[in-house]
């Protein structure tokens, strides 16, 4: 018999979708857990960008620093890399 993980099919449907995580506003003068935040999500430079799944605890970390970064659905295209 299968265990059940206790997600919901929400969640499994989200598991596939990435979010691209741009940072843009500096951290200076912000408290010292955000700039933390920031390095975690694999931020290392002003408008560079990352690409990450779209978890909770992603969420999580983006809502906590949401007034320094833009993030964006990454739209993967169907069939990429088959035309090879």
């Amino acid at each position: 018999m299968a265990r059940q993980t206790g997600r919901s099919k929400a969640a499994g449907e989200a598991a596939g979708r990435k979010l691209r995580i741009t940072w843009k506003k500096s951290a200076i003068g912000y408290a010292r857990d955000q700039r933390d935040t920031i390095r975690s999500l694999g931020l290392r430079r002003l408008h560079q960008s990352v690409v990450h799944s779209d978890t909770p605890s992603i969420r999580g970390m983006i809502h906590k620093v949401r007034h320094l970064v833009v993030v964006e659905d990454v739209v993967e295209k169907e069939g990429a890399g088959a035309d090879a």
